[in-house]
């Protein structure tokens, strides 16, 4: 999923769930910023004081992107949590939607929920269970499951997915070309492009296995929002047992599925900008106001509030440790995604049998 749904989606079921708009902004910053937070390492102060920070996401999430082996400490805990079934290794790392691996992940973020950082590991939790319907069938690990040899959509995304591939290997052939960026994308779903992403998108391919698989996104989409919700309930009402909270009306997820079917750009901000303007117009009508803005980097960010760093380079310019840093959002979100990779690839995965990390 992207900024669409992991922002502008969650920002509204938190709203609809019962979290007051500066708590929900919260969540739905901290699950968009799983995709945004790719600067690892120890960041230094200007007196000595370090600071450790684990990227969540690679620079650029895309099927241009190289893989090595330690991709799986991200894909695996952040974006493909593997579902558990199966015998093999290979089997169990496959990602299945709202899976036990999934709901126990949910649970343990909500018996979390008097931590100062409680709302940001909330939020982390989210971008990762939601798209357990978004990346179902594909595995953070290097697999032949995520070999693509045949891939087809509706006529535009065919068409869109065509010239994508022309662009970067430079030939108009569709079994060429497909090959070819098969070779390189063993890992994720990066030979399906960002077919799983799209909200309204109904398309098909063929595994590295030769298994035909059939998608249509909408009901996945508008059930993960309905999950999401429980999940929020399940989080104020401290109700570890989230799936049965009431979640989205029937009202609701009509709306929502009416929004997304209709915003059909592969842009991912302008499908946001869509959202922003039907959720503030009253096209959801259970809530209506306006999605406030976010700012992944720069100045306005989490990063800058807690650092006054504005570029990507944070050696060039030590920032100065304080309480600001302790209190922030940076800091907090960090520690979250800490906790949340230690309980995902220590505890709960090794519980199931699965051993990544």
């Amino acid at each position: 999923m992207n900024i669409d749904f992991h922002y502008g989606v969650i920002y509204a079921v938190a709203r609809i769930g019962g979290f007051a708009a500066k708590d929900a902004q919260t969540v739905a910053h901290a699950c968009q910023y799983v995709d945004d937070a790719t600067t690892p390492g120890v960041l230094e102060f200007s007196e000595g004081q370090t600071y450790e920070r684990f990227a969540s996401a690679h620079v650029m999430l895309d099927y241009r992107n190289e893989m090595n082996d330690q991709d799986k400490l991200v894909w695996a805990p952040f974006h493909f949590l593997p579902g558990g079934d199966g015998n093999s290794l290979d089997e169990k790392a496959v990602c299945r939607p709202d899976s036990v691996i999934a709901k126990t992940m949910v649970k343990r973020a909500i018996e979390a929920r008097q931590a100062d950082n409680a709302l940001h590991r909330l939020g982390i939790t989210l971008h990762t269970y939601v798209d357990t319907w978004a990346h179902q069938g594909f595995t953070g690990t290097v697999s032949k499951r995520n070999h693509i040899t045949y891939l087809k959509g509706d006529d535009h995304d065919e068409k869109t997915w065509l010239s994508k591939l022309n662009g970067f290997l430079g030939t108009a052939e569709n079994t060429v070309a497909a090959i070819a960026l098969d070779t390189i994308s063993g890992l994720g779903h990066g030979a399906a492009l960002h077919f799983p992403d799209m909200p309204w998108a109904t398309w098909e391919y063929i595994d590295g296995h030769g298994a035909h698989v059939y998608r249509q996104n909408l009901p996945d989409f508008v059930m993960a929002a309905d999950m999401a919700c429980k999940a929020i309930q399940g989080f104020i009402n401290g109700n570890p047992d989230f799936s049965k909270e009431p979640g989205l009306s029937g009202a609701t997820k009509s709306e929502l599925s009416g929004i997304l079917s209709q915003s059909r750009s592969h842009d991912e901000k302008e499908r946001l900008s869509t959202f922003r303007k039907a959720f503030a117009s009253g096209a959801i009508t259970s809530c209506v106001e306006a999605i406030p803005g976010y700012i992944p980097k720069g100045v306005g960010s989490w990063k800058y509030q807690a650092t006054g760093i504005a570029d990507k380079d944070d050696g060039s310019k030590k920032p100065v440790w304080s309480e600001t840093f302790e209190s922030s959002d940076y800091r907090k979100f960090h520690d979250a995604i800490k906790e949340h990779r230690f309980v995902v690839t220590q505890e709960i995965l090794p519980a199931f049998g699965i051993r990544l990390a």
